[in-house]
């Protein structure tokens, strides 16, 4: 059984929404200044969205640790 493009898109988008606004708050603390923050954190998150949908994608096509749904085992 494959994740779907969409699906991976879709987990790309969840995550990165969610870690975006992580590493905003974070770098924020350390900056003290919301525009360097915002421009650190949209250089980064751009960039870390594209390695995990890649990644995402890698492990789509790795079969080692999945189990076959019942219906493919009694198709055989």
């Amino acid at each position: 059984m494959r994740d779907s493009l969409a699906r991976s898109l879709s987990k790309t988008i969840i995550w990165r929404v969610i870690a975006t606004l992580i590493t905003l708050v974070v770098v924020y603390l350390f900056t003290g200044e919301l525009k360097q923050a915002t421009t650190i954190t949209l250089v980064v998150a751009s960039i870390l969205a594209v390695g995990y949908y890649v990644h995402e994608r890698v492990w789509d096509n790795i079969s080692w640790g999945r189990r076959r749904a019942a219906a493919e085992i009694f198709k055989e």
